[in-house]
């Protein structure tokens, strides 16, 4: 795309009445497309309309994608937010579908359900539980769908739940006005090393998509493979033995020796969870226009995920043959191998997305959307084996898990009523209010295999839990301009949420199996926001709200069990409390966008889940449970520039420092109290982003980015010092390039290393290292 015409093309005009959106620098505009700063309500001209609402006065972030396709090695939908202020997802390998966990501000990769995630007004956030392994399903929008992504910051909206109380996400897909057909092809491979890994991991993806407008119909098709090795992700550990070899034990040497997250002395002994991912995505979605102001859309998402997860041992016998279990002696000391220290898994998983909507958009006095959403599992299996690899990879005793029954539906019923609007002009109120539904089922079923696990039918049941969760909301919120240069949002959001049908089961006559009673809880969360138009270049900005974050089923019921892992779940939960607001300042520097943020968020009763090892029985532990307060103060500092300097030079970068703290917890983690005044998990103090992105002329463009995270803690009493290990949470500062070039009208091709500089880090696993992406892109 010619450049020129991007600029043209994407133009904020901001005007009073609401949020000041910022973009980053790498947006592209002319000074004859100069925005215009007012207290702004935000109005894009670039497709698809943002579904986020623009009403109130508080920090939001947006990118289109030209930019996206400018400056960012995008191979999954989540690389559109690498570079936003504050925000991480915590992606492992490309292709990660169980564990990239969006944090935000004051919030760690480990609280998923502290943020919110939608594309086209779809959730794709999994409220079944918290944590790594309910992550959004991100794999339901692929790059090449996207038109914008737009981010909120904060529950300063009622028209969300609490779980926006870190930050809500919406993903704008393409909508075509006219014929257009586009394919993509993607290649990357990293070289990883690390402890006794030295392997290179490779991958490749594939993209088409049609669409057009034909009368009153317009129609989008999209279709994507994604064929990706991951680097191995955990490692299999023992502490250091005291004993003496056992009778008959093999000698054998490649053990590495290492410190743990505690700075304890331990030995790696092979590497783990090594995926191998095939993934299918499908999505069409049909639009219909009654009316020139009433328009029906319907989106039928299909997603198809097989994962093959594999060991490798560093360990060798005296013939050079590879270990896997038994006795063993290193270094003299005795050491025994369990079948599954070396584990091995088959994933297989196909979820169906589908979402209705019919709207009106006349900009007169009402306007009213109906939306409906299922998210279905329609297969979710895991089969795992209990014997020793390499024996293993072939069959034998093993385990199923099945997820069959699981999913969400949601209802939305929205109004926006404009009471004093004259022939399409906005009088000084804007009331917008609705009902919404959100339904979550969650089952899992994990049985015994004694056959082959990779083919036989389930046995006996080892493992049965689940349950629902509901929440019925009603809200409202006005948007008043009471004087020419002011601006006050007031609102409240009135929740009903239910818990029903929980069940825990270890099998027939366990003393652990219980049948859990029913719940419910009512909470008010009370909205305000401010803005006030300083000068003619600068806007001041205040935003409060409170946000009621409920306990999700897993977190409530889902006591589990694997050969690997525990979590310990708790019926009585309380639900999570917070009380978040901004001070913003946002000034015009004629070529840029300079916003300084101060923000504070005070949590009562936060869900936490925290993971432990237990070296006796060789597994994580998992355990949620509340926690007393957590007071969190912070600045973030954001800049965006376009031609800064010289003519086609963009500059975009932020500073975000946050003191997250435990103030007040009964539990603790050894001995009492040893929390309190520890820093929260996974929120480090300090935080940045730049990106410099060049268009030398109208066909080539060159892009340098760089992300630091400071020093964090996964464990509660921070006692994991050493970031820089299996299991820990580490700094890091990484680089990234990507060049751009338009071969002609319909060609493009680029080319990008993510992680140049090859910094090896950790957020409980390894990040991908230094990774090589080359991409080549037709579009008629």
């Amino acid at each position: 795309m010619n450049p020129s015409r991007t600029r043209a093309r994407f133009r904020l005009s901001c005007m009073a009445a609401g949020a000041l959106a910022s973009l980053p620098a790498f947006a592209q505009t002319t000074p004859d497309a100069a925005p215009a700063r007012s207290l702004g309500v935000v109005t894009i001209n670039s497709g698809q309309p943002t579904s986020l609402p623009t009403q109130i006065p508080t920090t939001i972030e947006g990118v289109t994608k030209e930019q996206i396709e400018q400056a960012i090695n995008a191979t999954d939908s989540e690389d559109a937010l690498k570079y936003f202020p504050s925000l991480l997802v915590r992606k492992r390998y490309i292709g990660d579908y169980n564990h990239a966990v969006l944090s935000s501000r004051a919030s760690g990769t480990g609280n998923s359900a502290r943020s919110m995630v939608y594309a086209d007004g779809i959730l794709l956030s999994n409220y079944l539980g918290n944590g790594a392994t309910y992550a959004p399903r991100w794999g339901l929008v692929t790059p090449e769908e996207i038109e914008r992504v737009d981010v909120l910051y904060g529950p300063f909206s009622a028209a969300y739940p609490g779980n926006s109380v870190g930050a809500v996400v919406d993903y704008v897909t393409r909508m075509p006005t006219r014929f257009e057909a586009h394919a993509k092809l993607t290649g990357f491979t990293q070289n990883f090393r690390l402890y006794g890994t030295d392997s290179s991991f490779s991958g490749s993806q594939a993209s088409a998509s049609l669409g057009n407008k034909v009368g009153d119909w317009s129609w989008f098709a999209n279709i994507n493979r994604n064929k990706s090795a991951g680097q191995p992700l955990t490692f299999t550990t023992k502490a250091l033995s005291t004993t003496a070899p056992a009778v008959g034990a093999r000698v054998v040497t490649g053990a590495v020796p290492g410190l743990d997250r505690t700075n304890t002395p331990w030995l790696l002994l092979g590497s783990a969870t090594q995926y191998d991912t095939t993934q299918e995505h499908a999505k069409i979605k049909l639009a219909y226009d009654f009316s020139s102001t009433v328009r029906a859309a319907w989106t039928l998402g299909y997603w198809k995920n097989n994962t093959q997860n594999t060991s490798q041992t560093y360990l060798r016998d005296v013939a050079g043959a590879p270990v896997y279990s038994g006795n063993v002696s290193i270094n003299g000391r005795g050491y025994t191998l369990a079948a599954t220290d070396f584990g091995t898994s088959n994933d297989a998983l196909v979820h169906l997305m589908h979402g209705l909507s019919v709207k009106s958009n006349t900009q007169g006095v009402f306007d009213w959307e109906v939306a409906a959403s299922l998210y279905n599992y329609q297969k979710d299996q895991q089969r795992a084996a209990t014997t020793a690899q390499p024996g293993a990879l072939l069959g034998g005793a093993g385990t199923i898990t099945d997820q069959n029954g699981t999913g969400w539906n949601t209802l939305s019923l929205k109004g926006i009523w404009r009471p004093d609007s004259v022939n399409g002009i906005k009088g000084s109120h804007v009331v917008d209010f609705g009902y919404q539904q959100d339904n979550y089922a969650l089952r899992i079923l994990r049985s015994s295999i004694a056959g082959n696990y990779l083919t036989d039918s389930a046995g006996t049941v080892v493992n049965d839990v689940g349950g629902r969760t509901r929440l019925r909301s009603v809200y409202a919120q006005d948007a008043w301009a009471f004087a020419a240069k002011w601006k006050t949002v007031l609102g409240a959001r009135v929740e009903s949420w239910s818990a029903s049908n929980g069940f825990t089961t270890f099998g027939v006559g366990n003393a652990a199996n219980a049948i859990y009673g029913n719940r419910s809880e009512t909470a008010v969360s009370p909205k305000a926001a401010l803005s006030y138009q300083w000068s003619t270049d600068t806007v001041l900005k205040a935003s409060t709200g409170r946000a009621v974050r409920f306990p999700t089923v897993s977190e409530l019921y889902g006591a589990t069990a694997t050969v690997n892992s525990r979590f310990v779940n708790d019926p009585s939960l309380r639900p999570e409390k917070s009380w978040t607001t901004e001070l913003s300042a946002e000034k015009d520097l004629g070529n840029g966008l300079l916003r300084m943020t101060f923000f504070t968020e005070n949590v009562r009763d936060s869900l936490y889940s925290q993971t432990t090892f237990d070296p006796a029985a060789n597994l994580n532990v998992s355990r949620v449970q509340n926690v007393g307060r957590i007071q969190t103060k912070g600045i973030e500092v954001a800049y965006n520039g376009n031609d800064v300097f010289k003519k086609g030079l963009d500059l975009s970068g932020s500073v975000t420092y946050a003191d997250s703290r435990i103030r007040e917890n009964a539990g603790f983690v050894v001995t009492p109290g040893d929390t309190i005044g520890k820093y929260q998990p996974r929120v480090p103090v300090w935080r940045a982003t730049a990106l410099v992105s060049y268009r030398f002329d109208p066909k080539l463009s060159a892009t340098f980015g760089a992300r630091y995270s400071g020093p964090q803690f996964s464990a509660l009493d921070n006692a994991d010092v050493n970031g820089y290990a299996y299991m820990g949470a580490s700094k890091y500062f990484t680089t990234d390039v990507r060049v751009r070039y338009q071969v002609s009208r319909q060609w493009v091709a680029a080319v990008g290393i993510d992680n140049l500089n090859n910094y090896k880090y950790w957020n409980f696993h390894p990040y991908p290292q230094r990774t090589l992406v080359a991409e080549l892109k037709f579009d008629l």
